[in-house]
């Protein structure tokens, strides 16, 4: 198993922190949001990692060289990174090549929450936590029939549960041909301004993808100012 981690953004919205440095390198209890996902991805013996890379991409290759745990780190360049994140893991499809996680790179999360994804009995899974309830921005793994039917941050009129996604997708690696023909559909129409979470409607209608229940757990996407202050008021001394 392999990780591809997505980091390749402006991270327009955090832009009083980002304007500096890239979200993955934000510290937070002395530590980057990279170097704490390289720790966690060496602790459950996963040793192979793509960055998509883009903006400020020399300081994210500086750090991962520097402290990268034991994982060797491939960068792929996402030349287009003021694009949707489809653009991102169009570049990453190539690295496809194995069972994978793929992971948005700006979560605060406990350990246990990745080493919940990697043992899931599902071969294809994603985690959700089912303690948040919709208010906004959150983006959604929307379950009907013991299967996910969409990750999205709009709802669909009919499920059976629903809560928000954590940001990691676990893939086999013989169905990763389906996450890339699912992009595919959006590429071929240029909608590179979407996210990539809502260009994998077609995988999850062709393949079945469980879920796992992290409610309780901490962790935390950061995408705004007050994130930052949620992580580490919040979601830091818990890790």
């Amino acid at each position: 198993m392999k990780a591809v981690i997505l980091a390749a953004g402006v991270g327009k919205r955090l832009w009083p922190v980002t304007q500096h440095r890239p979200k993955c390198l934000i510290e937070l209890g002395g530590q980057t949001l990279l170097s704490r996902y390289l720790s966690s991805l060496a602790s459950e013996g996963i040793r192979r990692a793509d960055i998509v890379v883009g903006y400020k991409q020399e300081m994210i290759r500086e750090a991962a060289n520097s402290e990268s745990f034991g994982v060797h780190v491939n960068f792929l360049v996402n030349e287009q990174f003021h694009r949707g994140s489809i653009s991102s893991l169009w570049v990453a499809r190539t690295a496809l090549d194995d069972d994978v996680v793929i992971m948005d790179a700006d979560v605060l999360f406990h350990r246990e929450i990745l080493r919940r994804l990697v043992h899931s009995p599902y071969p294809n899974a994603l985690l959700m936590d089912d303690s948040v309830k919709q208010t906004g921005e959150e983006c959604m793994v929307v379950a009907e029939g013991g299967r996910v039917i969409a990750l999205t941050k709009k709802l669909p009129l009919r499920y059976d549960h629903a809560g928000e996604g954590v940001g990691f997708l676990k893939v086999r690696h013989m169905d990763t041909p389906h996450v890339v023909a699912s992009l595919r559909t959006f590429v071929d129409r240029e909608a590179w301004q979407m996210e990539y979470e809502d260009a994998l409607i077609e995988f999850f209608r062709e393949v079945k993808v469980g879920y796992e229940v992290i409610g309780g757990l901490p962790w935390t996407e950061i995408d705004f100012p007050v994130d930052v202050e949620k992580a580490e008021r919040d979601v830091l001394p818990k890790l």
